[in-house]
């Protein structure tokens, strides 16, 4: 930061120091952003405000966890606990994160930092109560995964005047009760509406199809009857069930191919010699592959009766040898119906289908990718939280929280650009290194960014004064700024200023 120092005092301060910028100063930031009365404060006001300078009328908030994992160790009484890692590191003592944000910029409304082994479900009754006191708006949309879906949290959102969409998970809606829902289908009695869903490049693409139904919830609280109507959206993924029936077909495959060579005597092997033998080492088999029910298999047994010559002290005589013979067939009728199965899965939502369709449903859930997209700009490039390194509490809550204003920024940024581009039906070239002429309506901020990164502030002293040259910027980055309502001189007042030096 202390190369940036001119650039910072432009806009701050120009008593602004180098030492100003040391660790010592962030340390200082990060103890006081970690004490929670000062954050929920700071963080309500920064939610309301940017709502009002932006003029963003929120509708829809997303909300999820995630988990940071670091090298510090277990605090049996700290954040950092073991528990589910989201970063495929269960070696790891981890915290979570469980962040609120406003569609479609993908912004934080609120933030919350738990201990690593917290389960998600619970989380989410909080963290909506701060997105409401934030937003002071009834009528939102929450948009959640499977943990959301557990009914105290979708009471919950109902007592409150809201909207929920969530798929409900395995427990909820069984197989079994699954194919009841899905039987209509496959009789040719159910109609289904197809899904299209249009890209980032402009290309519409069939994901999906389904149907819906409507259920009525009835819930006592203190004595008191609430109730509400549901409705439960049956959709099938066409992505999902064509991956899915890929990996039963290998699966299959391999199962066959595991039986088959069961038959083949090699030495070495072991030979089974029961029935019992052969039975379990057949299931084993069909559970390693996840084919069980997939497969009628057939063990017959077959005794044989054998001459024993004579031999020195011993007479001939007839022994019986038992063997086993192996005969297995695919059960077409059970993959048939397990295909049918496939990429089908129940979303929830009290919504008003005149107000939001099918359709709109299955494109407002599919756009989950956008809080995926900022767990990987908190936790990745380019404000790589992790790995944590730090040591103190205080200071990884406050490093975390003043992360989050950094995703507040990149969203924001983000999203004015996109915004101000759609209005004027324009795209912006000149963004991708190697390819000029390529053209997007939907830059990241990461690309909008590195457009920048090229301007450099030289500073030359002659006699004791300091002089300022600023490179000249491009057709691009003007644009850019423009796009974004920031005039021009924030840079160019840069240029040719002279001072005398501390």
């Amino acid at each position: 930061m202390s190369k940036r120092l001119e650039t910072l005092k432009s806009f701050t301060d120009e008593s602004l120091r180098s030492l100003d910028l040391a660790d010592d100063r962030l340390q200082a930031v990060l103890r006081y952003l970690s004490i929670d009365a000062n954050w929920f404060s700071f963080e309500s006001e920064l939610g309301s405000s940017l709502l009002r300078v932006y003029d963003i009328v929120p509708e829809q908030v997303r909300l999820d966890s995630t988990t940071a994992s670091s090298h510090c160790g277990v605090n049996p009484e700290g954040l950092f606990q073991w528990g589910h890692s989201k970063d495929n590191r269960p070696d790891l003592a981890q915290v979570k994160i469980m962040l609120s944000t406003l569609d479609p910029l993908g912004m934080p409304i609120a933030t919350e930092i738990l201990s690593g082994e917290k389960a998600d479900d619970p989380l989410y009754i909080p963290a909506i109560d701060k997105v409401r006191s934030t937003i002071k708006k009834s009528g939102l949309l929450y948009i959640g995964d499977c943990k959301m879906s557990s009914i105290k949290t979708r009471t919950h959102i109902v007592l409150g005047g809201d909207f929920y969409l969530c798929p409900l998970t395995a427990k909820q809606v069984s197989n079994e009760e699954l194919g009841k829902y899905l039987q209509p289908v496959w009789d040719g009695q159910q109609e289904l509406t197809t899904i299209d869903y249009e890209y980032a490049d402009a290309k519409t693409k069939n994901i999906a199809d389904g149907f819906e139904r409507e259920i009525i919830h009835e819930i006592e609280i203190d004595g008191q009857e609430i109730s509400w109507s549901e409705r439960q959206l049956v959709v099938r993924s066409l992505a999902i069930q064509k991956t899915a029936e890929k990996h039963l077909r290998q699966r299959i495959q391999k199962t066959v191919d595991a039986l088959e060579q069961l038959k083949v005597p090699r030495r070495g092997k072991k030979k089974l010699t029961s029935y019992f033998e052969w039975l379990e080492t057949c299931e084993a088999i069909l559970n390693r592959y996840q084919t069980s029910g997939l497969f009628q298999v057939d063990i017959q047994t077959k005794r044989v009766k054998k001459v024993q010559k004579r031999y020195r002290e011993r007479q001939a005589r007839i022994v019986e040898e038992v063997g086993f013979d192996l005969s297995f067939k695919i059960d077409e009728s059970a993959v048939k119906h397990q295909i049918q199965m496939l990429g089908w899965r129940v979303y929830v939502t009290n919504k008003n289908p005149n107000e939001f369709g099918l359709k709109q449903a299955v494109r407002a859930y599919r756009d989950e990718y956008l809080m995926e997209r900022g767990f990987a700009r908190l936790k990745n490039f380019p404000l790589s939280l992790t790995p944590i390194y730090l040591q103190r509490e205080d200071h990884i809550t406050g490093l975390i929280r003043l992360l989050s204003i950094g995703l507040r920024v990149l969203n924001l940024l983000e999203f004015q650009v996109r915004h101000n581009l759609e209005k004027e039906k324009e795209k912006l070239a000149g963004l991708y290194v190697g390819n000029p002429k390529r053209e997007t309506a939907r830059p990241s901020a990461e690309i909008i960014l590195a457009a920048f990164k090229e301007i450099t502030l030289l500073l030359i002293e002659v006699k004791n004064e300091i002089y300022a040259h600023l490179t000249a910027l491009s057709p691009l980055q003007k644009r850019i700024l423009a796009l974004l309502g920031f005039p021009i001189n924030i840079y160019t007042q840069l240029d040719g200023q002279s001072f005398t030096p501390e």
